[in-house]
């Protein structure tokens, strides 16, 4: 408001018009903040209705719902059963009625502060909460016209999954009814590398050629102009619903629907004013839409191509056009692009060149094609699928070739609040001076240094950061040496996978390394882990490496000895033939070169391996530091170093404890000598196996250790700076 006031005294407004300006915006601000959901002190749910947004994956129907009261909750139920399960998928769940009876969900801490952020995504959803359903009565199907576009909606889901050849249905879904669940991670990987997911956002684009041979047709049957102008208003919400009302879908139909009013009150009105009224109403019907990154990307990206018309304008040349629109979309987005997913891709450029008309103007249309046909002519689209699918099929093998090709994404890292807006002040100037055809040297030479500040940030950084991950039930810590000269990852974390009945698996498995490391080292700017310490054989510290290794460079691996001939290790391997990744196994002696510290390991003694006992113990030290780190190491193994280390392990400042705060392990010997300024356990929370176990925490008390756990106090970070003060930062 600051802003708008400097710049209304500017120019000179009337004061009524400033005061005007003022109380709007004064009004809209404790009106949005009276509209934003406030979780309950108390979860006094006995009825919800479900909405539209749902999921049914594996044993679990997750999705949102409302109360009595219209509050909207994020709700799961656990399946009992397959005859239920089919139950649910047979028809549409939007407006089913239920008695309910709720347990509280416990508020565990997110992963990371990269990771996804349940509390973000309620609110960004106008929820107040989560409830898990722990008895539930079916009462009825609520009947409203939501709940009946919802259910056409369904039924467009089914026709296409029951019509279309297998390997279409993702893309059918996606680009007709803005269903991406059903997409291949492969695919999508490949999708977001090339930048070109935003192809199967259905957007101002899909929306517009919608409308065209909407029109078209209307008029090639003879009906006439206003009367089809008049139909297009009716039919383009119905459309929004069908197509799953994403951001993007609304913004072109209000857009449009706009335009058309106030044509028909022979008052036609400037583009950008009905992309203004377009957000005003959006976020007065919806506040909460401002948190979700697609209302944020789809109104930047739709804000940039209104405001560069005389750009557009320059040339009549469609390649020349093609390439200033995907250039400056990108330049507008790239800032909040690198806040939100910490990378973005550099061959989307030349990428969005080729695939936009490609799919906008031949791929979307025969989809449209055959979705007709198969409603009118079955039988023929049988045929002409057996002839588009192959064809298809091969731009499938060519865009996940593209996908594998080096040095596409650039990743500097998550950059800060003010980063983001000195960003955004450096593409508008640049822009500006580039339509004026004034002082665009200097914007571009202001524009390239926001960008190189951008990418070397993480190496001016002067102290070393030890990491430790939440990674659940596992081991995962990320060294990084001042001016990012070295970063060592121990372990990766990963899950013991149990044998469930088919009905209960899931789409995609859940991947630590996928889903929680790798979007760790991505949001903090690593692109390559020169060493990857894997202490032992065990799904909950390594199986998340093969992840790591597909989304990361990694320059050398060490693993104990022995350890890589077991079961656990088969997958992994087949990774590290594939990239050539050199594999060392490291024993007690053995050193890692670094120019700040002095890594050694100090275990195991010998060459057979037997489990926990034989994990990698790495030592850390330098003159003001030492840290110790010692896997699933138990008491066999701790007396082991007490024997062999007295003297040098002695009053070290930080301390992994062993096999996740185990009873076996944390010896009371063994804590008395190295006696830690700090201990950190990595233990999930709420685990199975209990740990940490209470014999290991009333022995840390005792001996007045003072210590953190990752499962409850989230991901934290160990500082030590060039004066070799250690700090230890917590969520």
């Amino acid at each position: 408001m600051f802003v708008i006031l400097s710049l209304l005294l500017y120019k000179q407004f009337p004061i009524s018009f400033i005061v005007f300006t003022l109380s709007i915006g004064i009004g809209c601000y404790f009106y949005t903040e009276q509209r934003i959901p406030i979780p309950p002190q108390e979860q006094n749910v006995t009825q919800i209705t479900w909405t539209d947004i749902y999921r049914i994956n594996g044993g679990t129907l997750r999705g949102f719902a409302t109360t009595e009261n219209k509050d909207k909750w994020y709700v799961q139920l656990k399946l009992d059963s397959e005859q239920q399960k089919e139950a649910f998928i047979e028809y549409s769940l939007a407006g089913l009625t239920m008695n309910v009876l709720t347990e509280e969900v416990s508020k565990r801490p997110k992963a990371h502060v990269y990771a996804f952020d349940m509390d973000n995504y309620l609110k960004s959803n106008g929820a107040v909460g989560q409830l898990q359903i722990s008895q539930y009565e079916l009462i009825g199907q609520e009947k409203n016209f939501i709940s009946f576009m919802a259910g056409q909606r369904f039924k467009m889901k089914q026709h296409i999954q029951d019509h279309f050849p297998l390997s279409l249905q993702a893309e059918a879904e996606a680009l007709l009814i803005g269903s991406r669940e059903q997409m291949p991670t492969d695919m999508q990987n490949a999708y977001q590398t090339l930048g070109i997911t935003h192809l199967f956002a259905i957007s101002g684009l899909h929306v517009a050629l919608i409308v065209w041979l909407f029109y078209e047709m209307m008029i090639r049957i003879g009906v006439r102009r206003e009367t089809a102008n008049w139909l297009l208003l009716i039919a383009l919400p119905l459309y929004a619903l069908l197509a799953g009302g994403a951001p993007s879908v609304w913004r072109s139909v209000s857009v449009t629907e706009i335009v058309l009013i106030s044509m028909f009150f022979q008052r036609k009105i400037a583009i950008e004013d009905a992309f203004s009224l377009s957000i005003i109403g959006f976020v007065f019907l919806t506040p909460w839409i401002i948190f979700q990154i697609g209302f944020q990307l789809s109104y930047l990206a739709a804000f940039s191509l209104i405001y560069s018309s005389k750009l557009l304008k320059s040339s009549q040349s469609y390649l020349f056009q093609s390439f200033i629109i995907t250039a400056v979309c990108q330049l507008i987005v790239y800032p909040i692009l690198l806040y939100h997913f910490y990378e973005i891709s550099i061959s989307s450029f030349l990428a969005n060149l080729v695939f936009v008309p490609l799919f906008s103007f031949v791929i979307l249309p025969i989809n449209l094609f055959f979705l007709l046909l198969t409603f009118i002519f079955p039988a023929l689209a049988e045929i002409l699928f057996l002839v588009y699918e192959p064809i298809r099929n091969l731009l499938d093998i060519l865009i996940l070739k593209l996908g594998t090709l080096p040095y596409q994404l650039w990743n500097p890292m998550k950059p800060q609040t003010w980063t983001v807006l000195l960003a955004y002040i450096s593409v508008v100037l640049l822009l500006i001076s580039v339509e004026r055809k004034k002082n665009v040297f200097f914007s571009t030479l202001f524009f390239l240094s926001v960008v190189v500040f951008i990418q070397l940030a993480p190496y001016l950084d002067t102290s070393t950061r030890i990491t430790f991950v939440n990674v659940g039930q596992g081991d995962c810590v990320l060294i990084e040496i001042p001016f990012r000269k070295q970063v060592i990852l121990i372990d990766t974390g990963g899950l013991l996978r149990f044998d469930q009945e088919f009905w209960k698996q899931t789409n995609e498995p859940y991947e630590i390394g996928r889903q929680v490391v790798l979007p760790f080292l991505k949001g903090k700017g690593i692109n390559t882990i020169d060493t990857l310490i894997l202490t032992h054989a065990d799904a909950d510290h390594m199986e998340g490496a093969e992840e790591v290794l597909r989304g990361v460079k990694v320059k050398e691996i060490h693993i104990t000895p022995g350890s890589g001939e077991k079961e656990v290790m088969n997958d992994l391997w087949e990774e590290i033939k594939k990239q050539r990744i050199p594999i060392y196994e490291k024993k007690a002696g053995d050193t890692i070169l670094s120019d700040y510290f002095h890594f050694q390991y100090l275990y195991p003694m010998d060459e057979t391996y037997e489990g926990n006992n034989d994990s990698l113990v790495l030592s850390m030290k330098n003159n003001y530091f030492h840290g110790l780190f010692i896997g699933d190491l138990e008491e066999q193994g701790e007396l082991g170093l007490v024997e062999r280390y007295s003297n040098a392990i002695q009053q070290i400042e930080l301390l992994k404890i062993g096999h996740h705060g185990s009873k076996t392990s944390s010896n009371e010997q063994f804590l008395t000598l190295v006696q830690p300024s700090v201990a950190i356990i990595q233990a999930g929370f709420e685990n199975r196996y209990g740990h940490p176990h209470p014999e290991v925490v009333e022995r840390l008390e005792e001996l007045r250790i003072p210590y953190l756990q990752t499962g409850t106090d989230g991901t934290f970070e160990v500082e030590i700076n060039k004066s070799g003060v250690m700090f230890v930062t917590i969520p």
